[in-house]
């Protein structure tokens, strides 16, 4: 008997980071990434052996002018033979300078920049009067030859404002195209005269590898942060989960809580990952008074008295009427039991509440609290207001004592474990930089409390349990160890209609940078919402968490159910999902033209969304905002196999070269050449999924491709392996996998018979499109198909 059997590729998968990493032998570095691919599931990459030089004013990267009319203070440092640091010199100490690097126009870029304070989006263009102030990434698009769309010609160079000591670097853009470096360091009295290591510049033929390996690079020259790769993820990445945030927003109560958890488990999606939200916590608020009129913004105010509950969470001793729970332990330990909760989160500010802690309270006076007013750097001024910022700008922060950090997060994270507590979703993590004169400056604070923040997870939570949100400034993001999730975007607003196509497009686009450091979260949504699916599909393939914020029963199951298995798993694909190649130097939000696609590996397929993000929203930040002209209420694109970047890695032996592609939206099968493609057309806030199964060959005249569970979104997630067995009179092709429903694949002969399990069952072939297809039997969650020939 024949056996061949097609593994995870995570199986062959070597430790990159065993490898010397900062060797200015090429080859050196090159023996190092060809470990990955001894089983040849991803492609070799090129990185161009030409390191960036500067002579005679032009900045040359790869070969090609990046910048011209460099100032002679602008100094390159090479690292690699393909990297290199740039920074600059000047006559003048200072806490903050802005530097001149030279001239970029005429070329393909794309940015990520904070527009807020505590948020990245990306922003494409042409020349450096495209670039914004706060730019944390920049992309570039460097053809060889005369013809930009010539894949094969081209190459790209990426250039990542880092930490350079005690300052902080981003990039910014000015009126005259030229490229400028910002350096800070948020404290007046840490100041320098020079920052000679605060760009990373890098160059490479394929995009994604010239990100992975740049932020290696940088991984292992800093030591500050770990690529997400090396990190342990939580174990609720891979369950359904429920946020109470924006059900009940602050005031979620146990009630509430136990209504909504009930609601999802009667309709079939339990909820096995529960975040409780603002509004549990011991809060004093001087300036919101009860019974008074709401004042805007005077909720981030609030300052936290206690480590402990409120009393919605907790009962007074002699109030034997209340409806609240005994205490927080007693709450959290009767939901697990009663509706099988494997994980519960707690939200808290990195500062303990938006207005820090309350100074001499007796329950914070221990961690040295001191009132402070943030200060904006001129970065964040020039570009969005923040309602949160602007709160706490005008009643001010209760910031700790940076000393006392980690025992006020030790103290708070041990009591929440005694409290049966297993998570935190740590919020306001930017605040940081604003409150950083006197304590040494931003870069000192972050990297204080970020590694106060960490030791504390590691001591008390058993599995890396932790959310990190409203962190995306690069001073956190490069001092990130441990932490193995964070948010990639602005708030979920449901109700804001403007806001949703741009939410999917601006995690797509910052998963590109947060991606290589974290699992991207894409935050709640509604279930039952005008752009439910748009945001469910998102999630599918983004890689990453799924929870939902439903009020309790207002759910929509039919979606919910082709995201959620009923054991409350779901089928999450392996990388963070990012913008297909051909979508990075577009606007999928504002050209008019262009159909969003995200791609995505599982462990035997490949997944595609494509989502038509026009005509909903304006990104913000546009000084003059021209939102092209949508004649068509559809707009086309083609999709091919090649969108999808690694398909070698499910591919493998066996591979005829051509696929089997199965859209969710129409339940269409198509056969397609890797590098051919086909017509999708989709109305505005209307998206698909599509599942991209290589066609092996598996004996003779038997071609055949997993599709998947073909109820479920991100479809071929619940296909875990593929085994053939062969001998001279059967030919058996089993595959492996888990969830209900309908599982479907491509075959271009009809088997003899199916067992599921080892009990035969029946299935059905459409031979126009050779579909097979065979329903799960209700109840059965993992499960061995067997096609006999």
């Amino acid at each position: 008997m024949i056996q061949t059997t097609i593994f995870s590729p995570k199986a062959f998968r070597l430790n990159f980071h065993s490898s010397p990493f900062l060797a200015t032998n090429q080859n050196v570095f090159s023996r190092g990434f060809a470990l990955i691919n001894t089983n040849k599931t991803r492609r070799h990459s090129m990185f161009l052996s030409s390191k960036p030089v500067l002579k005679d004013g032009t900045l040359s990267i790869s070969g090609k002018e990046a910048l011209t009319e460099v100032p002679e203070n602008v100094v390159v440092t090479p690292l690699t033979n393909s990297s290199a640091f740039v920074g600059a010199t000047s006559t003048d100490s200072s806490s903050r300078h802005v530097f001149k690097l030279g001239v970029i126009r005429d070329v393909r870029l794309l940015c990520l920049f904070k527009f807020r304070v505590w948020w990245m989006i990306p922003r494409i263009g042409s020349s450096g009067s495209d670039i914004p102030v706060e730019t944390q990434m920049l992309l570039l698009e460097a053809s060889k030859g005369t013809d930009l769309d010539d894949q094969n010609e081209t190459s790209y160079a990426i250039f990542l404002p880092v930490l350079d000591g005690e300052f902080r670097s981003s990039l910014q853009g000015n009126s005259s195209n030229e490229l400028e470096f910002c350096v800070e360091s948020g404290d007046p009295e840490v100041v320098t005269s020079e920052s000679l290591k605060a760009i990373f510049v890098n160059s490479g033929d394929h995009p994604f590898d010239l990100m992975q390996e740049s932020m290696k690079i940088l991984e292992k020259y800093s030591g500050t942060f770990a690529h997400r790769e090396s990190k342990q993820t939580p174990g609720m990445l891979d369950y359904f989960g429920w946020c109470t945030w924006d059900a009940f927003y602050q005031d979620v109560n146990p009630q509430g809580i136990r209504k909504g958890l009930e609601s999802l488990s009667q309709g079939g999606t339990p909820a096995k990952f529960l975040i409780i939200d603002d509004g549990w916590q011991d809060v004093e608020n001087e300036f919101q008074k009860e019974g008074e009129p709401f004042v805007e913004g005077s909720q981030f105010g609030g300052r936290l008295a206690s480590i402990k509950e409120n009393t919605k969470f907790r009962r007074a001793s002699n109030d034997a009427q209340s409806e609240a729970p005994t205490d927080l332990k007693s709450f959290v330990s009767e939901i697990k039991s009663t509706f099988g909760l494997k994980y519960v989160y707690m939200w808290h500010a990195l500062l303990g509440y938006w207005g820090g802690l309350v100074p001499n309270a007796p329950g914070t006076k221990k961690y040295n609290p001191k009132l402070k007013y943030p200060l904006q750097s001129p970065g964040n001024l020039a570009n969005s207001r923040d309602s949160a910022m602007d709160g706490m700008e005008k009643y001010g922060v209760g910031v700790i004592d940076a000393e006392k950090a980690h025992q006020f997060l030790d103290d708070l994270h041990r009591y929440l474990v005694s409290q049966n507590v297993d998570g935190v979703k740590v919020d306001v993590q930017n605040i940081l930089e604003m409150v950083s004169a006197g304590f040494g400056g931003r870069v000192s604070l972050t990297k204080q409390f970020q590694q106060a923040l960490e030791k504390s997870i590691a001591s008390n939570f058993q599995d890396n349990s932790i959310i990190c949100c409203m962190g995306q400034s690069n001073d956190s993001v490069y001092h990130s160890k441990r932490s193995a999730v964070t948010r990639a975007s602005d708030d979920y607003y449901p109700k804001n209609p403007a806001t949703q196509t741009l939410h999917v497009a601006a995690v797509a686009y910052n998963s590109i940078f947060l991606g290589e450091v974290f699992v991207p979260d894409w935050d709640m949504f509604y279930s039952l919402h005008d752009a439910a699916e748009f945001h469910a599909a998102a999630r599918a393939v983004g890689g990453c968490g799924v929870y939902v914020s439903d009020k309790p029963g207002h759910h929509d199951f039919e979606i919910l159910k082709r995201l959620v298995l009923p054991d409350g798993s779901i089928l999450r694909a392996k990388y963070p999902g990012r913008p297909s190649r051909d979508c990075l130097f577009i606007d999928p939000v504002m050209d008019g033209t262009n159909l969003l696609k995200i791609w995505n590996l599982n462990n035997c397929t490949g997944v595609l969304g494509v989502f038509n993000c026009q005509e909903a929203g304006i990104w913000p930040c546009l000084k003059n905002p021209v939102k092209a002209n949508v004649n068509a209420a559809k707009i086309s694109g083609q999709v091919s196999p090649a969108d999808i970047e690694y398909f070698e890695e499910v591919s493998g032996t066996h591979w005829t070269g051509d696929c089997a592609v199965f859209s969710f939206s129409s339940g269409s099968l198509s056969r397609l050449p890797k590098d051919e493609s086909l017509n999708i057309t989709l109305k505005v806030l209307q998206c698909d999924v599509l599942t991209v199964s290589p066609i092996k060959v598996y004996h003779q005249n038997i071609e055949f491709a997993p599709i998947g569970l073909v109820n479920m979104y991100n479809s071929g997630g619940a296909v875990e392996r593929i085994d053939f067995f062969s001998d001279s009179s059967n030919n058996e092709i089993r595959i492996v996998g888990r969830g209900t429903g309908s599982f479907g694949a491509y075959s271009t002969t009809k088997p003899k018979h199916c067992s599921i399990n080892s009990t035969s069952e029946e299935f059905k072939y459409r031979s126009e499109d050779n579909l097979l297809t065979v329903t799960i039997p209700d109840a059965t969650i993992n499960w061995d198909i067997t096609f006999y020939y």
